[in-house]
């Protein structure tokens, strides 16, 4: 299937990838400044904003995006993922490095590395939360795990207008089969920003430290003011922070 997505602008390719309790939505105003001096992409992977889900779905996340940059004949590509956008991003530029331009990853994921016990609590309540039929609490509990201080009340509104949708669509769907392609860090030949807050989860930046041994091109930001989400948080630092 051909995920949902959008493309604003002419320039060089520039691929946006949403955080797993979030969709497209999330760079609107990115967008918005970024049209005018790049081909922008961004898509709602599947169970996200408007990509469906289909119950019992086999699938791969890695490859449907794959498969989009091919439809739109993107060659060149710098690629932006928050949060579980960016594990995908990893593993798209592992399986296809000539692709990819420049990767900015923003509070990412990566294998090889041990979520922390605060973490493992998180995800624990929320699917005692879900599995009670406690939607709004599980949604409650999201956005209070997974956005800064500094964010705004149109920044936490969102973020749950988001986080709800996910649910909608995920929860019918059931269990289902996301193929992931392995994260290979040598194989990443585009140069690499990773991006941490100090307000996050230390799982996240223990990542990006692995990543950083490993990537043969890295540049290493860590924000004192960020939680998971910056580019939510502070919407005026976006365009430094991913530029």
């Amino acid at each position: 299937m051909t995920l949902s997505h959008a493309v604003a602008g002419d320039g060089p390719d520039l691929l946006l990838v949403h955080a797993g309790v979030a969709d497209a939505r999330m760079w609107a105003r990115q967008v918005e400044e970024l049209k005018a001096s790049h081909r922008v992409i961004t898509l709602d992977l599947r169970g996200y904003g408007e990509t469906p889900l289909e119950p019992g779905a086999k699938y791969s996340d890695a490859g449907d995006v794959l498969a989009l940059l091919d439809e739109l004949g993107a060659d060149s590509v710098t690629a932006v993922g928050a949060s579980f956008g960016g594990y995908v991003v990893q593993q798209i530029a592992s399986r296809a490095p000539e692709r990819f331009s420049r990767l900015v990853l923003l509070c990412a994921p990566t294998d090889n590395v041990q979520p922390t016990d605060d973490l493992r609590a998180v995800w624990a309540e929320e699917n005692e939360l879900i599995e009670a039929g406690d939607v709004d609490g599980a949604t409650d509990l999201m956005v209070r795990s997974w956005i800064g201080p500094d964010a705004d009340d149109e920044a936490r509104e969102l973020l749950r207008a988001m986080q709800k949708r996910a649910y909608e669509l995920q929860i019918p769907a059931g269990d289902v089969d996301n193929e992931e392609y392995a994260v290979e860090p040598e194989k990443i030949s585009a140069p690499v920003r990773l991006i941490t807050g100090a307000h996050d989860f230390q799982f996240f930046t223990d990542c990006a430290n692995y990543l950083a041994e490993r990537l043969p091109t890295v540049e290493r930001i860590h924000l004192p003011w960020a939680g998971h989400l910056p580019t939510l948080e502070r919407p005026g630092q976006a365009l430094e922070l991913i530029g």
